[in-house]
């Protein structure tokens, strides 16, 4: 890959972080356990933050998934396993968050009358994914490639696996809690950073 390319992928990891937190912020959520009442009331309330949220969403995610390959292909690992384990656990946490944005927007439908109960429900639901298999799925093994090169410093590999065995474990322990405290899904915030350190990283080193 020539500098412009590795510029292109941690630019492309930055401005998904970034879209990431402003939809975080601009979506406070529904509140829990709310009756049908409440919903349509919150509907009504943030309808343009929740579509534009969803929007940031799906796109933020995205462009975090073209960083996180483009550090498979910079190891020159795309042809090992851990390789390959990335490409698949970037698609599960791609196919959990859009699962979650769609029943987002399907909580804003009025009719059927219990349609949005239904819709966060699910919402409640596929939250658990995230830290069952989501998480744990593209951190583990993007830790292992990192460990066996020189694009970021070792100990990025070493967080990355932490993080995945962290949130694996979150999704152990409250696995029979069927909504997740809102502290659980706030912590889920810390994968942030760490896309955001190791972009602007990527960034640098190209300089």
């Amino acid at each position: 890959m020539t500098n412009n390319i590795k510029r292109f992928s941690g630019i492309s990891g930055i401005i998904g972080v970034i879209m990431l937190v402003i939809s975080f912020n601009i979506n406070p959520g529904p509140p829990q356990g709310a009756s049908y009442e409440q919903l349509i009331s919150f509907a009504h309330q943030f309808y343009s933050s929740i579509l534009w949220g969803a929007w940031l969403q799906t796109i933020g995610p995205f462009l975090i998934i073209v960083f996180a390959f483009s550090l498979v292909l910079l190891s020159g690992q795309g042809q090992t396993l851990a390789g390959w384990m990335v490409f698949f656990g970037a698609g599960i946490l791609m196919t959990i968050s859009l699962i979650e944005i769609t029943f987002y927007i399907a909580v804003l439908f009025k009719d059927p009358p219990l349609g949005s109960l239904i819709g966060l429900n699910i919402i409640y639901a596929v939250q658990h994914l995230y830290f069952i298999v989501g998480a744990p799925a593209l951190f583990i093994p993007l830790g292992m490639v990192l460990r066996h090169s020189d694009i970021l410093p070792k100990w990025f590999g070493w967080m990355a696996i932490g993080i995945g065995i962290f949130f694996g474990i979150l999704g152990i322990v409250f696995l029979f809690r069927l909504i997740l405290p809102v502290w659980v899904t706030a912590i889920a915030g810390i994968q942030a950073f760490w896309w955001l350190a190791s972009s602007i990283l990527v960034v640098i080193r190209t300089q």
